[in-house]
Formats: C-alpha cells, sequence, structure tokens
C-alpha cells in the first residue's frame, strides 16, 4: 500500500541524483510520491531526475525552490507532502534495498511508534569509515541522524520545520525537536549510505566561525522550550565547538582552535571527548612551543 513521500532536496545534483532514484525502485510499492526541490540548479538536475524517475516508474514531481537551503528545500516540501508517513534522502546518498520496508514494518508491529530510525553507513571520500547505530537517540543525547535513516509520520512532524540561514547542524535541530513530541523505535539494519566529503564539511566550521557557531548556538537554545534537557544542549554545544576546533587546528589557525576547545572543554562531556579535548589541547601547545619545528615536518 502507497503511504510514503520521499523528500529530495537538490542543487546542482544531475552527477548523483539518478543514482539516489535508483536505489528506491526496490520500495515503489510502498511509496505515494517523490518530490523533488530543485534548488537554484544550473545544470540539469531536474531534466535527470525526471527522466529516471520516468525509467524506474516512480510517481515524481518536481518544485522549484530558490532556497539555496537544504533545510527551506526540505521546509517547502513538507508542506506539499500527501501522505502519512515522511522519508527525506539527499540526492547525493543512496538507500539500501528493503530499509524503507524495514521501518515502516516496525510501526506497523509496534501500535503507536510515529517515527523509526534506523542505522546508517558512513562513507567519507569515496572510503567506508564508520557504521553508526540509533542508540545514542534512545539514550536522549542529542546526535545527528543522517537524513535517509529515519521514517516519520506526517502527523508527528506537523508544524515542525528546518531551521534556515545556519551554516551546519540544521537536521538535528529538526531531528531533535519531531523526536520530543514523538514515540521513537530503532532498527539495527543500516537504511541508506551517507557520502561525506571532508574538506566540504570542514568548510562550514571554517568560515566565518565566531559568527556562524554564535547563530548556530542560538537556534540549538531554542530547542529547551520542548522539553530537551539544558544540560543535553550545552553537551551538543561542545561537540560542535570541538569539531571547530579540529578543523582550524588543523588548517593552522591555533588562536580560533584554542578558542573553540575552551567552550568544548566546559560542556559536559563522554570519557571519550575528554580525552579528545586534552590531546588537542597538547597539540595547540606543542604547536605554540615549537613553530619552526613545524613548518619543517610541514615542508619535508
Amino acid at each position: 500500500m502507497t503511504s510514503v513521500s520521499i523528500i529530495i532536496p537538490a542543487h546542482n545534483a544531475s552527477a548523483t541524483v539518478a543514482d539516489t532514484l535508483a536505489t528506491l525502485r526496490s520500495e515503489a510499492e510502498i511509496i505515494g510520491e517523490v518530490i523533488l526541490v530543485d534548488d537554484s540548479s544550473t545544470d540539469n538536475t531536474a531534466a535527470v531526475a525526471a527522466d529516471a524517475a520516468s525509467r524506474l516508474a516512480l510517481p515524481f514531481r518536481i518544485i522549484r525552490s530558490n532556497c539555496r537551503d537544504a533545510g527551506g528545500s526540505r521546509n517547502l516540501a513538507l508542506a506539499e507532502a500527501r501522505f502519512p508517513w515522511i522519508y527525506m534522502i539527499d540526492a547525493d546518498d543512496l538507500h539500501i534495498e528493503g530499509g524503507l520496508r524495514t521501518l515502516l514494518s516496525k510501526t506497523r508491529t509496534k501500535a503507536g511508534e510515529d517515527m523509526v530510525v534506523g542505522a546508517y553507513r558512513r562513507r567519507t571520500d569515496g572510503r567506508d569509515r564508520q557504521f553508526k547505530t540509533p542508540a545514542a537517540y534512545v539514550e536522549g543525547r542529542i546526535r545527528s541522524i543522517a537524513v535517509g535513516s529515519a521514517l516519520v509520520s506526517r502527523h508527528t512532524v506537523g508544524d515542525t520545520r528546518f531551521p534556515t540561514g545556519l551554516a551546519y547542524d540544521e537536521d538535528t535541530l529538526f531531528w531533535a525537536r519531531v523526536m520530543s513530541k514523538a514515540s521513537l523505535a530503532v532498527v539495527r539494519q543500516p537504511i541508506m549510505v551517507y557520502f561525506v566529503s571532508s574538506d566540504r564539511s570542514d568548510d562550514r566550521f571554517a568560515i566565518k566561525p565566531a559568527r556562524r557557531f554564535l547563530e548556530w548556538r542560538l537556534a540549538l537554545r531554542e530547542l529547551a522550550d520542548c522539553g530537551i534537557a539544558k544540560s543535553s544542549l550545552k553537551a551538543r554545544e561542545g561537540l560542535v565547538a570541538l569539531k571547530i576546533a579540529r578543523v582550524h587546528y588543523a588548517r593552522g589557525d591555533l588562536e580560533t582552535a584554542a578558542k573553540f576547545l575552551a567552550v568544548a572543554e566546559a560542556a559536559p562531556k563522554v570519557s571519550t571527548d575528554i580525552w579528545r579535548c586534552m590531546r588537542y589541547r597538547l597539540k595547540i601547545a606543542a604547536r605554540r612551543r615549537f613553530p619552526a619545528h613545524r613548518v619543517q615536518l610541514q615542508s619535508a
């Protein structure tokens, strides 16, 4: 029975979107619609996607957008979705055969479940690096959910929308707000393959880091109004600050790295993050003390 609206934001995705759609073909019997939001593309993303959907016999429609923002594009599609379940995947990721049926079947075997999160495979710079399980969601920690690993009822989403204008983490803020009112179930099976470019990911943290972090932190703290513990929000703040510190340390900006590391050190942390903070503090101290030695190593 068709019951799922698929949402795919896309910007200049002509090289990948046909492969993404092809991985959804095995789920056609439960897909009611595929909504592709073509966001300011300057290539032939829409034409490639429409041709692929036609060949794959997927129910398909296009929304044109000028958001230049994945969250804003998803918001447009959320307002247009017609079926009781929502599944979102990006135009450069791959769905794993049977994953969507697994998520949907969980809602039918456990009455009352209105959101199901699965595991996913993370592929960084073309190499499989990590296998992510959904345990952290159940434990209440605010961790990133890969868009493409979750199925949620349209009723539960309601008027919740992705924050827009943020440089990073808008998907985590959206899912945290949805999870605060959802009855959540998990499956251990990988649902999708999440592709990551480390350079592109790091660039988000390298440009205007102080301003972007403050804008994001303001949006993060607004989650307190839906009952999320301040300690969880503070922990997420520290985790993102540590990521920013890592990027700036790797790119040689020790002053910015040290400032964000101080934010990370002030936040509640698990033992692994405590060790990472200590390790970066020692690395920064060593590079400040022996700058000439660092230059020699880099030029060797």
